[in-house]
C-alpha cells in the first residue's frame, strides 16, 4: 500500500469511527416503495400507482419484464401487467434496486466513470444472482436480486470524497485500493441505515471473503457465486468456494454457466 492509499484509508475510517462520514440516503420514492411493500394486503393497482409516480423507474420495470430471461409471448407494454408478471414482491426490490442508480452520479467525469462501472457490473452481478438463486436454491429470487445491485454501494462514500480531493482521484489505482479496502464496512453501514432485510445487511462486508463459512446456502453465497462467474478468469474456481458447496449440489452437477453469463443482460 503506498503512502496516499494509506493516508486516505486512515481518513476514512476515520470518519466512519466519528460518524463523520455522510452517507447517501435513500431516494424518496424507493422508500414509499418499501412502505407499500410492507402492506400484505397491497394491491398491484395500488403498487402501480406508487411506482408510476416515477415515470423513468416505471419504463425500466417494463424493460426487465420484456428481457429475454423474463420475456413471454406477449411485449408488456404497461406497468400494471408488468408488475403482475413479475409478482409484487419481487417488483418492489427490483423497483427499489433500480431507484438506486439514480444516486449513482457525479460532478467529476473520472468519478461518474468508475461509478457506472461499478452500476454495470452491479446489474451483471444482479442478474446471474436471480439466476443461480431460481435455479439452485429455495430462497427468493427477488432478494437475491436486490443484494446484487447493492453489494457494491460501500463505494459511493468513497467516489464522492475523491471528488473533493485531487490527489486520490489522479490516482487510479490507490483508487481502486481504497475502494476495494473501504466500501465493505461502509456498504454494511449504509443498508443498516437504509433499515434493508437482515439477510442483505451484512453483505457487502461478507461478500468478497471467498472462505466464509455458513451451515445452510444464504444470500451472501449467491451474490458471491455471481460475482466469481461476472468475474469469469479472473476469481478462485467456483467449485473450490465453501459457497458453491452451500449450494449443495448433486456430486457431479455443475452450474450451466453459460446460460448464468446470459443472465447478465437481464437488467439493462
Amino acid at each position: 500500500m503506498n503512502k496516499l492509499a494509506e493516508t486516505v484509508q486512515a481518513q476514512l475510517l476515520a470518519a466512519i469511527d466519528n460518524d463523520d462520514l455522510v452517507l447517501p440516503t435513500l431516494p424518496e420514492v424507493a422508500l414509499s416503495i418499501r412502505e407499500a411493500a410492507e402492506d400484505s394486503e397491497i394491491s398491484v393497482l395500488d403498487l402501480s400507482k406508487v411506482i408510476g409516480r416515477d415515470a423513468a423507474l416505471s419504463a425500466r420495470l417494463i424493460k426487465v419484464v420484456n428481457s429475454p430471461l423474463l420475456r413471454a409471448a406477449a411485449e408488456v407494454t404497461d406497468l400494471h401487467t408488468a408488475i403482475t408478471r413479475l409478482g409484487i414482491n419481487y417488483s418492489c426490490n427490483l423497483a427499489i434496486g433500480l431507484v438506486i442508480e439514480q444516486i449513482f452520479h457525479a460532478r467529476a467525469p473520472a468519478v461518474e466513470h468508475k461509478l457506472r462501472d461499478i452500476w454495470v457490473n452491479s446489474m451483471e452481478v444482479a442478474g446471474i444472482s436471480y439466476e443461480v438463486c431460481r435455479r439452485y436454491t429455495q430462497l427468493k429470487p427477488d432478494q437475491a436480486t436486490l443484494g446484487g445491485l447493492v453489494h457494491q454501494i460501500g463505494a459511493l462514500p468513497v467516489l464522492i470524497y475523491a471528488q473533493e480531493h485531487n490527489e486520490l482521484l489522479s490516482d487510479p489505482v490507490c483508487l481502486h485500493y481504497v475502494i476495494e479496502q473501504i466500501q465493505p464496512v461502509l456498504g454494511d453501514k449504509i443498508l443498516s441505515a437504509w433499515e434493508f432485510p437482515e439477510q442483505l445487511v451484512k453483505l457487502p462486508g461478507q461478500v468478497q471473503d471467498l472462505d466464509r463459512q455458513t451451515s445452510q446456502v444464504d444470500y451472501i453465497d449467491v451474490v458471491q457465486i455471481a460475482r466469481c462467474i461476472s468475474q469469469r478468469g479472473r476469481s478462485r474456481p467456483l467449485a473450490a468456494l465453501p459457497a458453491y458447496r452451500h449450494l449443495g449440489l448433486p456430486f457431479g452437477t455443475e452450474l450451466d454457466i453459460n446460460e448464468l453469463l446470459d443472465a447478465r443482460t437481464m437488467l439493462r
